[in-house]
């Protein structure tokens, strides 16, 4: 556990150093728990998620980085490879193909990456998984678009 408190603070200090880096993501270790983080991540531009902005929370396991973080969104997104009501994300980096090299803010980046390019044959929203699937282009993007419209983006006046 030692380990894992001594990498996370590594992780907190470049975060700090990085805000204005990557102003895609932002960060956040909660208060009171180093295990406990969320982020904000800007949605990819030219993709229905343009333009919203998305928080997702992070359950960091003792074992970090031995073993891959609990990431799911918090913010409603329709997308094959998140699930709907939880916002489980299906990324093969947070299951089998995690590797102590991945950080946190590395781990944001592939999921705007998944964002951009989803991966309809294993999903875990079916509706948009079905829409892609069967060619629908633009049915899943207008749903997509309008998710984030609903749920990711500030509300005016």
């Amino acid at each position: 556990m030692q380990a894992s408190r001594a990498r996370l603070f590594k992780e907190y200090k470049e975060v700090q150093r990085e805000k204005v880096a990557d102003p895609d993501i932002q960060l956040v270790c909660d208060d009171s728990n180093i295990f406990k983080w969320t982020a904000l991540i800007k949605g990819p531009s030219e993709t229905p998620f343009e333009g919203g902005v998305f928080q997702l929370a992070f359950a960091v396991p003792e074992q970090y980085p031995l073993q891959p973080p609990q990431v799911r969104f918090l913010t409603k997104i329709f997308h094959p490879n998140v699930h709907f009501k939880t916002g489980e994300i299906c990324l093969d980096i947070l299951k089998n193909a995690w590797s102590p090299a991945w950080t946190l803010q590395s781990v944001c980046r592939a999921i705007i990456a998944l964002m951009a390019h989803p991966e309809p044959d294993s999903p875990l929203n079916c509706d948009s998984g079905n829409l892609l699937r069967s060619g629908d282009v633009r049915g899943y993007q207008s749903m997509a678009r309008m998710y984030t419209r609903l749920a990711a983006m500030p509300k005016k006046g």
